[in-house]
């Protein structure tokens, strides 16, 4: 958490601007579309990152739909990963986050601007409406961000099992799956350093209906899963050369 301390004393001259923007904009959204509180946030997290000396490195702008609807699906490796997203995505989405920090002060806001579900897992009826409620925003041409392995990896770039049921929405709106490879992401706020980071962001090339439609969702998870892990140990051995 040091580097959050970090980005707010490097931009306390408009830290207070922005956290005020953000608070005003939460309670008002009815004045405000989501692609205004999108912008909001992209412009203030590119400003925090820069402060936090995070750098994105960013691959694979080519493989987002042209189209909207549809869904991120990332590794998960800590709370900056969203904020990778923010920067780096030209198309705004929601975002699917535990209900453990969905009220927590700022990403609360946060996920009200992002038109955010937050989702109990203890809770299967929670899940189900979650699930449904994503599925006709996906057919409404909403985009969204869910992490499939339901919680931070331990293991920084070593990636979790995918839960199968995190793709139903995609499947019953028949939708593009975009695999999203995380590297070091974890470094930014889950380890004590304020040194200079690099965070990858790489956008896989979209799984679309009639690739996935005949396979059942752990298939699925298994597939995007090793997608992503690839696309890790590839970028990672070619950090090392």
């Amino acid at each position: 958490m040091k580097r959050i301390l970090f980005m707010i004393l490097r931009s306390f001259y408009v830290a207070p601007y922005y956290f005020f923007k953000v608070w005003w904009y939460s309670r008002h959204l009815n004045k405000y579309s989501e692609e205004q509180c999108f912008q909001l946030l992209k412009k203030m997290t590119t400003k925090a990152n820069k402060a936090g000396r995070v750098i994105i490195d960013v691959h694979g702008l080519e493989n987002i739909p042209k189209e909207d609807g549809f869904v991120y699906f990332p590794n998960h490796q800590g709370l900056f990963d969203v904020l990778a997203f923010l920067e780096s995505s030209p198309k705004k989405f929601r975002v699917v986050m535990k209900k453990e920090v969905s009220n927590t002060i700022l990403v609360k806001q946060v996920r009200l601007l992002l038109r955010g579900i937050p989702i109990d897992r203890e809770d299967v009826r929670a899940s189900i409406k979650v699930i449904q409620t994503m599925t006709e925003d996906v057919k409404n041409k909403k985009n969204y961000i869910i992490f499939a392995e339901g919680t931070r990896s331990k293991r920084g770039n070593i990636v979790q099992k995918f839960k199968g049921g995190s793709f139903k929405s995609a499947v019953n709106a028949k939708c593009p799956i975009v695999p999203v490879a995380l590297v070091d992401s974890y470094k930014s706020f889950d380890t004590k350093s304020i040194k200079p980071v690099t965070v990858q962001i790489h956008y896989l090339e979209p799984m679309l209906y009639e690739e996935y439609k005949d396979m059942k969702t752990v298939e699925i998870a298994a597939m995007v899963q090793e997608r992503i892990q690839q696309a890790i140990d590839k970028a990672i051995t070619n950090n090392d050369l």
